[in-house]
C-alpha cells in the first residue's frame, strides 16, 4: 500500500502513518526477494538505514545472485528498484542492478502486454530517480496490487488530488507569468530565452509539497535570472563586457553598475539587484534572518564561473576535463538555486549550515555534477540557444586522445553520474545536517535533470513538452 501511495503521488497525505508503520518494520524478518527488496527501498527512501547485506542470502556459493531468482518477475523488478538507492562501496547493489536488469530485459518478451510495458517503463524510469508527478499517469499498476479494494480507493483519491494540484499549478503559473511580464527582460533582451513555464517546472520539481506555493513562485525568480545571465555570457556579451558585468556583481553597487555597464546589461543587473533585495526582505520578514550576503555570494560565484568559461572559449584553449567539471559544477547554477531554496524554506538555518553551504557541499555538488554531465551528454544545445558550450566528453578526448574515444569518454561521464547519485543518496537519505525538505529538494532537482536535458535529433525537448502538457491539461489520471 505504501508503494502504491508513492507511485500515485499521494504519499504526502500519509507521511505520519507511513513513518509510524516503517519504524515497526524490518527487512530482515522476511525471506522472499520481493518482500525484502520492496521493504529495503521503502525504508531507505524514508531515511532509515538498512544494510545492503540483507541481499547476501540470495547469492550462491560463487557469490553471484542465484539465476533461479529470475523466475520471480516481481522480485526482479523490486531488486532493480532497490539497487538505485546504493551508496559508495555497496558492490552488492551494483551487482543487483546488473543482474536484475539483464533478467528483466531477457524476460520482457515473454510477458503479457501490460506487464511488459511496466517492466520497460521501470527500466527506463527507475522510481527513485524519477518524479511521481510525471509517472503516476503513465504506469499500469494492476498486476502489482491485484484486485485489492484499497487500491481502487487510492486511485480515486489520486484523481481528486490531481485535479486540485492542477488548479494550484495554473494559479502559480499565472502569478509567475505576471511577474515575468512586469520585469520586462523579455523585451529588453530579445536574444535571451523567454521560457518562464520551463523555469517554473524546476521549482515545481524541487518543491512538491502543495503547501509551498509561495515558495515555488519565489524560487522561479532566481532560476529565471540564471538562464538570462547565462545567455548574456554564452551568446551576446564580449569578453570585456562580461568582465564588467562580473565586476558589477562582485561589487554589488547599483550606482556604479549603472555608470559602467553597457546599456543592454543594465536592465539585467537591476533586475538581479532588485530581486535579490526583495527576496531577502521577504525571507527576513518571515524567518527573522537576512540572507542577502549569502545570496549575493552565490551570484558572484556563478558569474565568476561563467567568466572562466568565456575566457576559455575566447582563447580557443580547452581546459582539462578535471578543470572543466570543477568549474561546471558551479556554472550550472545548481548552488544558486539550492542556496536560495534553503533560505526560502527557512528551516534548519544555523550558522553551521550557512557556512557549509558556502563550500558547495555534496548535497549541492552531487546534483550539480549530475546536471552538468547530463547537459553535456544531451548535446548541450537548448532548442532556443546558439551559444558556445563546452563538454566534459570533448575535454576527456582532448586530455587523452590515445585512450578516450567518444564511447569511452561517454561511459566515463555516465560513471561519474552514477557516483554522484551514490553521494547524493548518502547525503539526502541519511545525512542529518539539513532539513528533510531541503534534502528532498536536492534529490528532486537531480530527478528532474534527465527530463530537462533529453533532446531529440532536432534539439527539442519533446518528452518534456509532452509531460508538462499532460501535467497541466490532462483531465484525469
Amino acid at each position: 500500500m505504501i508503494d502504491a501511495m508513492h507511485r500515485l503521488n499521494i504519499d504526502y497525505h500519509f507521511q505520519e502513518e507511513i513513518e509510524a508503520f516503517l519504524t515497526r518494520e524490518y527487512v530482515c524478518h522476511h525471506h522472499d526477494l520481493h518482500e525484502i527488496a520492496l521493504r529495503f527501498r521503502l525504508l531507505r527512501q524514508q531515511g532509515h538505514f538498512v544494510p545492503s547485506e540483507v541481499f547476501h542470502k540470495f547469492k550462491n556459493k560463487e557469490e553471484k545472485f542465484d539465476p533461479k531468482l529470475g523466475e520471480n518477475i516481481k522480485g526482479m523488478i523490486d531488486l532493480f528498484e532497490a539497487s538505485h538507492l546504493s551508496m559508495a562501496e555497496e558492490d552488492i547493489l551494483d551487482g543487483a542492478k546488473e543482474f536484475s536488469m539483464k533478467i528483466l530485459k531477457e524476460k520482457v518478451a515473454q510477458l503479457d502486454n501490460r506487464e511488459a510495458m511496466f517492466v520497460r517503463k521501470t527500466l527506463e524510469y527507475p522510481f527513485h530517480k524519477t518524479l511521481p508527478m510525471f509517472t503516476s499517469r503513465n504506469f499500469y499498476y494492476g498486476h502489482l496490487y491485484g484486485t485489492n479494494k484499497w487500491f481502487d480507493s487510492l486511485k480515486e483519491l489520486a484523481k481528486v488530488d490531481f485535479s486540485f494540484l492542477q488548479h494550484l499549478r495554473h494559479q502559480e503559473i499565472i502569478e509567475i507569468s505576471k511577474w515575468w511580464k512586469e520585469l520586462g527582460l523579455a523585451n529588453e533582451l530579445p536574444f535571451a530565452r523567454n521560457q518562464p513555464l520551463k523555469w517554473y517546472m524546476w521549482s515545481l520539481a524541487c518543491l512538491v509539497d502543495p503547501t509551498l506555493s509561495e515558495e515555488r513562485i519565489e524560487l522561479t525568480k532566481p532560476i529565471s535570472l540564471i538562464h538570462i545571465i547565462d545567455d548574456i555570457f554564452d551568446i551576446y556579451g564580449t569578453l570585456d563586457e562580461l568582465t564588467l558585468f562580473t565586476e558589477a556583481v562582485s561589487s554589488w553597487n547599483i550606482d556604479t553598475a549603472m555608470e559602467k555597464l553597457p546599456n543592454y546589461m543594465k536592465p539585467c543587473f537591476r533586475a538581479l539587484y532588485d530581486q535579490t533585495n526583495e527576496i531577502s526582505s521577504k525571507i527576513y520578514e518571515k524567518h527573522a534572518l537576512d540572507p542577502k550576503d549569502s545570496l549575493q555570494n552565490t551570484w558572484k560565484t556563478l558569474c565568476k564561473a561563467f567568466l572562466v568559461e568565456a575566457k576559455w572559449f575566447a582563447s580557443g584553449k580547452m581546459p582539462s576535463a578535471e578543470e572543466y567539471l570543477k568549474n561546471g559544477i558551479v556554472s550550472c547554477g545548481v548552488h544558486v538555486v539550492l542556496v536560495h531554496l534553503f533560505f526560502i524554506l527557512g528551516k534548519g538555518i544555523t550558522k553551521q549550515n550557512i557556512d557549509k553551504l558556502d563550500t558547495i557541499p555534496p548535497i549541492i555538488s552531487s546534483p550539480a555534477t549530475i546536471l552538468r554531465l547530463w547537459d553535456d551528454l544531451g548535446n548541450a544545445e537548448d532548442e532556443n540557444q546558439q551559444g558556445n558550450d563546452g563538454s566534459y566528453v570533448s575535454c576527456l578526448m582532448m586530455d587523452q586522445p590515445e585512450y578516450y574515444c567518444r564511447r569511452k569518454a561517454t561511459d566515463e561521464a555516465m560513471t561519474k553520474i552514477c557516483n554522484a547519485w551514490r553521494s547524493l543518496n548518502q547525503e539526502c537519505l541519511f545525512d542529518s545536517h539539513f532539513n528533510k525538505e531541503f534534502r528532498n529538494a536536492s534529490l528532486n532537482l537531480a530527478r528532474m535533470v534527465p527530463l530537462m536535458y533529453s533532446y531529440d535529433d532536432q534539439h527539442s525537448l519533446i518528452e518534456l513538452e509532452d509531460q508538462v502538457h499532460s501535467l497541466l491539461y490532462d483531465k484525469l489520471l
